[in-house]
């Protein structure tokens, strides 16, 4: 291109639409989340009262404002009951940030992840492949998605708090949803869908006190409340042809 005399190189289109199909390739989002983006996330009534969610509305906020500001020094971690659309607003925004700023992203389900790590154990050198931790380490933005574990072993403690604190040291920005479990002690306190009132410090506290403080430290906490949208929207919405 030439202006004012001037000739100056730039980027042509299907230079850049390569790079971003790259970014997503890379990604490996599982297609059941691909069309996941803020705008179809779904900010549902409340059963009670019959108006908006304002955690889910609140949560979508901060997960638009976490894209347009990018890049910014700390991550976010979703937390909250099954259904209520974690997984969903976290990819949206890793979509974002490829779609709209170009940055590399990666999500991992946390269990699959572990998986990998254990497949590529060798049991001569008794260490595991670089090869499956190495992206997890270095990706700009990381997704650790369903970051929860019932009396999660050693090793897993372990191994959570080598990603995690490799990524603090380094200032990586990393994305969590982690799904809240009731505490031992609820009595007959219930949220209104009718399950056990979560205990956020009870969930993190299972991979330890240290770690949990460091979360606090690297993510901005994103808590959402709401009936499981499976259950409430999804399965309801099944229909055969002939019906």
């Amino acid at each position: 291109m030439e202006a004012n005399g001037i000739r100056r190189l730039v980027r042509c289109e299907c230079s850049a639409t390569k790079r971003i199909q790259q970014l997503l390739e890379q990604g490996r989002i599982p297609r059941r989340y691909e069309h996941c983006a803020l705008e179809n996330f779904d900010v549902r009534k409340t059963r009670q009262s019959g108006q908006e969610n304002r955690s889910l509305w609140w949560a979508r906020r901060v997960a638009e404002k976490f894209v347009e500001e990018y890049p910014t020094e700390f991550g976010l971690l979703f937390v909250g009951p099954t259904g209520v659309g974690k997984t969903h607003l976290a990819v949206a925004v890793l979509r974002e940030l490829m779609l709209r700023k170009g940055v590399p992203c990666l999500f991992y389900d946390f269990h699959d992840l572990l998986k990998e790590i254990q497949d590529s154990y060798n049991p001569v050198s008794q260490t595991s492949e670089l090869r499956v931790l190495q992206p997890v380490l270095d990706t700009e933005v990381l997704l650790l998605d369903e970051m929860a574990a019932a009396n999660p072993s050693d090793w897993v403690k372990e191994t959570l708090a080598y990603i995690i604190n490799s990524r603090y040291n380094q200032k990586r920005v990393t994305l969590i949803t982690t799904t809240l479990v009731p505490p031992k002690d609820a009595g007959n306190a219930v949220m209104p869908s009718g399950e056990a009132i979560p205990d956020l410090e009870r969930t993190l506290n299972h991979f330890g006190a240290t770690l949990a403080s460091r979360l606090y430290e690297m993510c901005k906490l994103v808590e959402m409340h709401s009936d499981d949208y499976r259950k409430a929207i999804k399965q309801a919405g099944y229909r055969f042809h002939a019906d």
